[in-house]
């Protein structure tokens, strides 16, 4: 029986594939995908998760528009990465579906409660807010949940929209914090991990071999996405953050880490965001996450071509 997922999501060309990624693999079974604001506003990232269903050819998932800025500051976006429309770099045609009616939080509110317990994992792969506003306005669904898989954060990598931050916490720092501490399992892919799985250009070539619509977009995506990191980092590719949270759940052979401590700095000016993991267990505070350090770079890639193959 497959495993029944929901993306919460900013896309984002590392989110658009992680989407394709998950639509491939039919271990997965998509029950909706949750529109936040992050990367870009609300109405694009909401405009962006159709589209990549569209490419995919998978309309049959639904689409909820969720939060539209964090819970308490203002929303700061990334146009500089990901480009004007968050989906830069290929030319898809405007999406034909429409959204789903109702709001995103009750879309997870309503789905937890009504799937069996234990039986739907929840994969953030940008800011929390809808997670947290879910989990805050209905505490019965933390335990339904059976893992939160997100991509965020940074220990040893540090931060890549501050000093101390990594963006999708640093966004909504509240919001993770509530998720943090909700006691609901969690896995971690943070920058620790994600920065070791480079787009390099014999990798994006793959999916460009593809010859499909797919693996053309893919590598158009990448592209694009891996100026700004190339430039800023001086490395042989662009990390490919969230298809690391669908790859987990695939194949989690293929990651190492730890079950830490995590918690998230929410009232300094100078840390605000940062995740601060006791990776080498110099607290007693217990465990709330299994934070992800290590990927075989070339086994994920050789899981993402061959999926993507498939579409």
């Amino acid at each position: 029986m497959a495993q029944k997922i929901i993306i919460d999501t900013d896309p984002g060309q590392d989110d658009a594939v992680a989407i394709l990624l998950a639509l491939a693999s039919p271990e997965l079974e998509v029950l909706g995908i949750t529109a936040v604001a992050g990367n870009v506003p609300l109405a694009l990232t909401a405009r962006n998760a159709r589209m990549v269903l569209e490419l995919a050819g998978h309309t049959e998932v639904p689409v909820y528009a969720g939060c539209d800025r964090p819970l308490r500051h203002t929303l700061v976006t990334a146009e500089h990465v990901h480009g004007r429309t968050g989906l830069d770099g290929p030319d898809l045609p405007d999406p034909q579906m429409p959204l789903s009616e109702g709001h995103a939080v009750d879309f997870l509110i309503d789905t937890l409660r009504s799937e069996p317990e234990g039986s739907v994992t929840l994969c953030p792969l940008g800011p929390l807010t809808n997670v947290a506003k879910a989990l805050t306005r209905a505490p019965d669904i933390g335990p339904r949940i059976a893992r939160i898989v997100l991509m965020g954060g940074a220990y040893f990598e540090v931060g890549n929209i501050t000093p101390a931050a990594e963006f999708n916490i640093y966004v909504d720092p509240e919001a993770a914090d509530i998720v943090f501490k909700s006691g609901v399992p969690l896995t971690v892919l943070p920058l620790d991990c994600t920065h070791k799985a480079l787009v390099t250009s014999p990798r994006n070539e793959a999916f460009r071999a593809l010859g499909t619509p797919v693996g053309i977009a893919v590598a158009q995506m990448t592209d694009f996405f891996e100026r700004f990191d190339r430039e800023k980092y001086g490395s042989d590719g662009a990390p490919l953050h969230d298809p690391c949270v669908i790859a987990w759940l695939l194949r989690p052979g293929l990651f190492t880490g730890r079950e830490i401590n995590v918690e998230v700095e929410t009232v300094s000016d100078l840390t605000r965001g940062m995740t601060v993991a006791d990776w080498w267990g110099v607290t007693d505070r217990p465990a709330n996450a299994l934070f992800i350090g290590g990927i075989d770079a070339d086994g994920f890639f050789a899981l993402l071509t061959e999926r993507l193959a498939r579409l």
